[in-house]
């Protein structure tokens, strides 16, 4: 695959003095198609919003290097949300700013046609804003900043960050994540006529922890926090995503008077995937972006250079009551020649369809060496009604996290499984059915790791249908810095 073209990073934004281009244009699991920084570190996106034309890109970027630390936020623009281009960063932190310690997540707005960011500036976690002057390039803090200097008087929370904001007729809403210690997450809500003064209303839902097991030190990891809140209609549902427990969950439901009443719940993505955050203003679309997360040690990640990438944008929709999630139609114009379905490779887009039949499991076998010695199975589990991406064999470096990957999914009598997977470099996003989506990374150590075929076990499975192409890399021409 053309791995060396693109990752050449000619005139890409400037890499931290430590990493070498070529090494990183050498890496075999750096995606291709896959947005993510020239270098460094990324997470969660933000902030994502169609502008004059383009779509903005925000995100959580460490210019010091590949880990987690010194928050800034990324920029980068795409006529088409697949062909990006670095733009310098958008916001740093202000020493002695109350973002002295880290500008963190949050989300955009068009308020009165002036572009507005409003995000998290920590130690302690207040809200500000930010506005820009018409091409998103500079941006200046509000002066008077933070619009919202702490959670309400008295209240007792374990986090208070990741604001996403909305309006309602001349209104605009916050959503804050929040919770409360030994009971469970909480969105926080707010409302402010002019996204500078603020007024404290109530929570918008609370939710209950999860009984049994010891108790992690991380608030977020127990439930006790919720993260990256974004809530929003859907059909004639309001759909609330939150970021908890390492995964992203979803809940759906009616909204009236301002409260929010869940009815249904689930999750967006069962594997390595996490703050989600949607885009509204794309012309009646709500498309959904996730930071997928690495599955390998630390020490590994600062070693390559890089870590953290942005997933590929996700359409949601409701069908009835039941969620669906499938890749948005621009990803097809990365699309490339058709391939015959056994040729392989780590830069493709797979379309399968299989008949379960009576197997005990059913699935593709994805980045294959000849000898089996490395290999990845996606397959649906019928008895345990789950999706799964099993990674016992999916390296031989014990640098990478080889932990099964799997989700609750079921298929009607007679329905076939329908697998929808693009695989780029270290990256496999997984899209079943359009009802269920497993992120998994992989790191596999042999070039010849690439092989694809059907898996079927205790039984036989039918593979009725494989369409496989290759994917263009995203031209060097169009991922360069201003």
């Amino acid at each position: 695959m053309r791995r060396r073209e693109f990752l050449a990073l000619a005139g890409a934004a400037p890499l931290a003095a430590s990493v070498s281009a070529v090494k990183l244009a050498a890496d075999p699991h750096r995606p291709q198609y896959h947005f993510l920084p020239a270098a460094n570190w990324m997470n969660d996106p933000n902030g994502p919003i169609y502008w004059q034309g383009k779509y903005h890109m925000f995100y959580q970027y460490n210019p010091n290097g590949a880990f987690w630390g010194d928050m800034h936020w990324g920029h980068a623009e795409s006529p088409d949300m697949v062909h990006w281009k670095h733009l310098p960063v958008a916001l740093a932190p202000t020493p002695g700013g109350p973002d002295k310690d880290g500008v963190f997540s949050g989300c955009a707005v068009i308020n009165n046609g002036v572009p507005t960011v409003i995000y998290t500036g920590v130690n302690p976690e207040v809200q500000c804003i930010a506005t820009s002057e018409g091409d998103l390039a500079a941006w200046k803090k509000y002066g008077a900043n933070p619009v919202i200097g702490g959670p309400p008087a008295g209240m007792q929370v374990t986090g208070f960050r990741d604001p996403a904001v909305w309006k309602e007729g001349d209104t605009w809403l916050m959503a804050v994540g929040s919770g409360f210690g030994g009971k469970g997450g909480a969105v926080l809500l707010y409302e402010s006529k002019d996204l500078r003064h603020w007024s404290y209303l109530h929570p918008l839902v609370t939710g209950r922890m999860r009984a049994g097991g010891g108790k992690p030190k991380d608030p977020v990891d127990s439930g006790e926090m919720w993260e990256c809140p974004d809530f929003f209609p859907l059909a004639d549902k309001h759909l609330l995503i939150i970021s908890t427990e390492r995964i992203v969950k979803y809940m759906l439901g009616s909204y009236a008077d301002r409260r929010f009443q869940p009815e249904s719940a689930g999750i967006v993505d069962f594997g390595s995937y996490y703050a989600a955050r949607t885009m509204a203003n794309t012309g009646g679309r709500r498309i959904l972006w996730g930071w997928l997360t690495e599955s390998r040690t630390v020490d590994a990640q600062r070693e390559s250079g890089w870590s953290g990438v942005m997933s590929l944008p996700r359409e949601l929709s409701l069908d009835g009551n039941r969620l669906l999630i499938r890749p948005a139609v621009e990803v097809g114009k990365l699309r490339g020649k058709q391939l015959a379905p056994d040729a392989g490779g780590d830069c493709l887009e797979i379309q399968a369809e299989i008949d379960p039949g009576d197997a005990l499991l059913a699935g593709l076998k994805l980045r294959a060496a000849p000898d089996g010695s490395e290999q990845t199975l996606v397959y649906y589990d019928p008895a345990a009604k789950r999706l799964a991406a099993e990674k016992s064999n999916s390296t031989l470096t014990p640098a990478a996290d080889r932990k099964m990957q799997s989700g609750p999914f079921d298929l009607a009598k007679g329905e076939p499984l329908r697998l929808h997977i693009f695989l780029d470099g270290s990256v496999i996003e997984i899209f079943a059915n359009e009802r269920a989506c497993l992120t998994a990374r992989v790191y596999p150590e042999s070039p010849q790791s690439t092989g694809l075929g059907l898996v079927a076990r205790g039984g036989k499975a039918k593979l009725t249908s494989l369409e496989v192409w290759e994917m263009r890399p995203i031209s060097p021409n169009r991922l360069t810095s201003t």
